[in-house]
């Protein structure tokens, strides 16, 4: 049974010193819960509001026990700003980046000062869409809406999961789609490009507290490897194995985007190239001194602008390009200057930062040859999707060799044509062959003669029948316009002279008569017995 008293404390007399005992100024409560435990809870100075919320926990216990209590009723009543401290404090001991720590909670608390939410109770899907698209009239990119989004509705997703809340209520909405209003699109540079980046930030000056030979390490090692500015930041001589075979760099867990230790292996002419600047440190490295001090996210390491770095680096290296031009030729120093060529941003809008390094590398695997599955490996990704649609840049000069790699057209061209038929002997006159009377379709008007086969035309080396006879012979044979049916040749007209004149037995084919073929039209006969002359 429930019940109210005062708890009996120990304080000190301010005036004796002493320690004595009293009762509290606080009214307690004391009753037991839905599980049978004894439960003891302050509740406040006046009696009888300490009664009446001592009553509220009495009434908690039996709808509790009745299965009618609402498990999300002390979180809905809980102020949301307790709720985002507690996700803050929940993304820490994730050990989430102290960056995007702000930033998730900052932009989170954006959206709730803007709508006044005071509760779990008041997050509404409306009221983000609203921030959303007020920041797009403001001029904001989809990409940063989309940034907004992902923040607000990880934390929903948190309240839900951690039983905060019943549902996430912003779980229907989507991103935008970034590709229609895309701000920051990067691009590869081209070997010959690179190769001029690097000797200009090889001899250049200080950029960002950076020396010229280390920046152009540092981009010989992100076009290489692949790595991103916060992974180069993180090398060591603990990370690197230059002497092994093959050679490795290992970016330790805590510093790789996917929070996993990424070893990768070197070019033979990187780990070269890493030897000789190595080399060139007189005070040289400690074992676990950042060897590119550019990322604030190290111990002992600043943030360093690394675009900065590139669009310096690319101006020197166009100025460089320029300057190879004679003074005279000045129609051609002009095309130079207006040329997109080494710019950070060029004519489409495409921008070369330090990250379009890790674009170049990705490139250049699949220039190379190298599949999907294996591009996808090196660069560490998830998706090959995001290897092959985002970080894989295709040109018109790859179009082109890839065009040209196909095979010809199996087509001969007239002069090859003839050739051929030169070489085999058949490009000589053809002889036309007489026309003999055939099978006509039933019904036909027109007198139409087809040619007959070579086995079935009269021989022409009967020379015993003049021209003219022969002339005869076929005018005689050829059909009529108005006759129907089928054609039959007379079989007992008279047999040439030359027959008579072989005097030997053998068998002669009804001349005029093909075999009928399929689609001729023509109505199928039965042919008749051979002749047989006797001597």
């Amino acid at each position: 049974m429930a019940s109210l008293y005062k708890k009996p404390i120990v304080v000190t007399d301010p005036k004796t010193g002493q320690k004595v005992k009293q009762k509290s100024r606080k009214w307690w409560g004391r009753y037991r819960d839905a599980l049978g435990r004894d439960v003891r809870v302050p509740l406040a100075s006046d009696k009888a509001a300490a009664q009446a919320m001592l009553n509220e926990l009495v009434r908690r216990v039996e709808l509790e026990r009745a299965g009618r209590l609402d498990p999300f009723d002390d979180h809905l009543k809980r102020p949301l700003a307790e709720h985002i401290d507690a996700f803050e404090k929940y993304l820490i001991d994730k050990s989430v980046t102290e960056k995007q720590v702000y930033t998730a909670k900052s932009q989170v608390e954006k959206i709730a000062k803007r709508f006044k939410w005071k509760t779990i109770k008041d997050i509404s899907a409306s009221d983000v869409q609203a921030f959303l698209g007020d920041l797009k009239r403001k001029g904001r990119s989809a990409q940063t809406c989309n940034h907004y989004l992902k923040s607000v509705k990880q934390f929903t997703r948190w309240l839900a999961r951690d039983r905060r809340s019943p549902e996430n209520v912003l779980e229907h909405l989507s991103r935008m789609n970034v590709r229609v209003d895309r701000r920051h699109d990067r691009r590869a540079l081209t070997a010959e490009e690179f190769s001029r980046l690097i000797e200009a930030a090889r001899t250049g000056s200080v950029i960002e507290s950076i020396p010229g030979p280390d920046r152009a390490m540092m981009y010989v090692l992100a076009a290489w490897t692949g790595f991103r500015k916060g992974e180069i930041g993180s090398l060591t001589l603990k990370s690197l194995r230059l002497d092994e075979d093959p050679p490795t760099a290992t970016v330790d867990a805590c510093f790789s985007k996917r929070k996993r230790q990424d070893t990768q292996i070197l070019h033979p002419e990187v780990a070269r190239l890493l030897r000789e600047w190595l080399a060139t440190k007189k005070d040289g490295h400690r074992r676990n001194e950042p060897l590119f001090p550019v990322s604030g996210k190290v111990p002992g390491g600043t943030e360093r602008k690394t675009h900065k770095m590139m669009q310096r680096d690319l101006a020197r290296a166009k100025q460089l390009w320029i300057e190879e031009i004679d003074e005279m030729e000045t129609e051609e120093r002009k095309q130079r200057e207006q040329s997109d060529y080494l710019e950070y941003c060029n004519a489409d809008g495409l921008y070369a930062d330090f990250h379009s390094n890790r674009h170049l590398f990705i490139t250049s695997l699949e220039r190379a040859g190298i599949s999907p599955k294996m591009a996808q490996t090196l660069a560490r990704h998830s998706d090959v999707r995001l290897t092959l649609g985002v970080y894989t840049h295709v040109g018109v000069h790859d179009q082109t060799a890839a065009i040209s790699s196909l095979p010809a057209p199996p087509i001969q061209r007239p002069e090859e044509a003839s050739a051929s038929l030169a070489q085999t002997g058949t490009d000589g006159p053809q002889t036309t062959p007489r026309k003999v009377p055939t099978v006509v379709p039933r019904g036909a008007r027109n007198g139409a003669i087809r040619l007959a086969s070579p086995g079935y035309q009269t021989a022409p080396i009967c020379t015993e029948t003049s021209d003219e006879e022969a002339a005869e012979e076929e005018e005689a044979s050829r059909p009529k316009a108005k006759r129907r049916g089928t054609l039959r040749t007379d079989l007992h007209s008279p047999q040439p002279p030359c027959i008579d004149l072989h005097r030997a037995e053998f068998e002669v084919s009804p001349t005029g008569f093909e075999p009928v073929t399929f689609g001729s039209g023509g109505r199928r006969t039965k042919p008749r017995p051979r002749l047989k002359y006797v001597r």
